[in-house]
């Protein structure tokens, strides 16, 4: 039997605000939410939403716990090479700086993953959306929809994620972490002016191995 991951197009047409098309700087704010196995923590102290900073090439993925100051960050800035992820669990900061091109640490359960762009289309956040289905190899009947607009104006969004061949703004979409499944929608979309300093490389933290850091992420999802 086909399995449908995400729920279908028409529950997409609306959002708590409607964004100005082709910014290209701003914010766009998404709700997160747990499905699957997720470990020995609550799902109440992991991080509930994912804020993006945006200026032109340069990105920012914030996702903050409400207790602890725990959380994950990811920041793209070509202009100075940094391809950096950030982990907060505590009094623990620890960060990875990776190579141009390198997906996000992490996300090693999404290798190998199928993408096939469709003729479908939705209305997210007031943004034209397009929309593309996920398989894996491991569970074809399994699909995961994603939906994407080039109504925004980031350059190379996607460079760092399993979503590099998509071309446009993901709006909604998952993330396989370990055993666990995020899933990713857009609530509001900001233009806003981002200081160039959001998308410094942020000191007070310990420069750690790639093995390291997915280690440190998979005791935060409780892995």
């Amino acid at each position: 039997m086909l399995l449908i991951a995400i729920i279908p197009a028409m529950t997409f047409t609306s959002c708590s605000s409607k964004g100005e098309k082709y910014i290209d700087q701003g914010e766009i704010h998404y709700n997160i939410d747990y499905i699957g196995t997720i470990g020995s923590l609550p799902k109440e102290i992991l991080p509930r939403n994912l804020i993006v900073y945006f200026k032109h090439d340069k990105i920012l993925f914030e996702m903050i716990s409400p207790f602890g100051n725990s959380g994950i960050l990811n920041l793209t800035n070509p202009e100075k090479g940094i391809y950096d992820t950030y982990l907060s669990l505590f009094t623990l900061k620890y960060y990875y700086a990776a190579e141009p091109g390198e997906i996000l640490p992490g996300l090693e359960s999404m290798e190998g993953m199928e993408i096939k762009k469709t003729s479908k289309s939705s209305i997210i956040c007031g943004y034209n959306c397009k929309n593309a289905q996920v398989t894996f190899a491991k569970e074809r009947d399994k699909i995961y929809n994603i939906w994407y607009t080039d109504e925004i104006n980031v350059k190379n969004s996607n460079a760092s994620s399993p979503y590099r061949d998509i071309d446009g703004v993901l709006m909604s979409f998952f993330f396989l972490i370990g055993n666990a499944e995020l899933r990713f929608d857009a609530e509001t979309v900001y233009k806003k002016d981002i200081p160039d300093e959001v998308f410094d490389r942020r000191e007070k933290f310990v420069r750690v191995s790639k093995e390291d850091i997915i280690k440190f992420i998979n005791k935060m999802m409780g892995m």
